[in-house]
């Protein structure tokens, strides 16, 4: 016969996805990601896709829609795989999106 846990062993042991995890801060939070600087605040907000950062270009999704900020060096392996370029359209380059993650047409924003 199983002996039953004295209710000090229950009181010891932490359930990590139970109700003391949704009520309890964790031993360590994240790091605020946020920068300092102007603050955009309603539709800006929602549409923007922050300030410029070095080294960084905005790339523009004709399928899910979504603006993403990517790396000079992830946009170049995105160009190198399978991709294409027409000249003179709105979204000219056939790339993998770094939203959805498709191919499709999207429109890389060198000076955004």
């Amino acid at each position: 016969m199983a002996e039953e846990p004295s209710k000090s062993t229950w009181a010891r042991r932490v359930d990590p996805a139970g109700k003391h995890a949704l009520f309890s801060a964790p031993p360590a939070a994240a790091r605020d990601q946020l920068m300092p600087g102007n603050q955009k605040k309603g539709r800006d907000a929602l549409f923007s896709t922050g300030p410029r950062q070095p080294g960084t270009v905005v790339v523009a999704c004709s399928s899910c829609m979504v603006r993403s900020r990517v790396s000079l060096v992830d946009v170049g392996i995105r160009l190198v795989s399978i991709s294409a370029w027409i000249p003179g359209r709105s979204h000219s380059h056939w790339m993998r999106c770094p939203a959805c993650n498709k191919h499709t047409w999207c429109r890389i924003g060198w000076q955004d």
